[in-house]
């Protein structure tokens, strides 16, 4: 799979080091805010074995409030531009379709984005740099997705769903 100048190749299992950059995140307790200790992160989970650094500036986690888009840029964009030069692909994890503009514009590779494709202005970025993307599913989004989620088959509903974004994704380019 092509990511911008870097080739992913999936013979092996492929593992995603994951460098959020907020002070309420869910993993690390804002430990990595700092844009020098994020850096310094980023290159032991490369040392480590990480194949790609996953940069997020807005908490996911459930309950969590979400930030404006110059919040979440001013957070990632310093590591993106700091980390620009390593040797495996950056991905961005947002679901604003103006961050993961920026953020591949300054370096980034990859998209993850956990509301799915569910914005459709985030697809026409996607599309226009010709990135891959990780599409994630969850109901409502964070501050509501624990508020009694409700399936009838969960494997086949989320299954159901990840297969029609796909399908998107593969119409409009991606």
């Amino acid at each position: 799979m092509n990511c911008k100048n870097f080739s992913l190749n999936f013979n092996k299992v492929l593992v995603m080091g994951i460098l959020n950059v907020t002070p309420d995140s869910f993993s690390d307790r804002g430990k990595f805010l700092d844009t020098q200790k994020a850096v310094q992160q980023a290159h032991q989970m490369i040392k480590e074995g990480a194949d790609i650094i996953d940069i997020g500036g807005e908490s996911t986690k459930p309950g969590s409030e979400p930030v404006s888009s110059e919040e979440e840029l001013k957070r990632v964009i310093p590591v993106i531009e700091a980390l620009k030069d390593i040797k495996i692909p950056i991905s961005i994890d947002s679901n604003k379709p103006d961050v993961v503009d920026t953020c591949l514009e300054a370096g980034a590779s990859l998209v993850n984005d956990v509301t799915g494709l569910r914005n459709p202005e985030m697809i026409k970025v996607i599309a226009k740099h010709k990135v891959p993307v990780i599409i994630m599913h969850m109901l409502g989004d964070p501050k509501t997705m624990q508020n009694q989620p409700e399936y009838n088959d969960v494997v086949k509903e989320v299954k159901d769903y990840l297969s029609n974004q796909a399908s998107i994704a593969k119409k409009a380019g991606i």
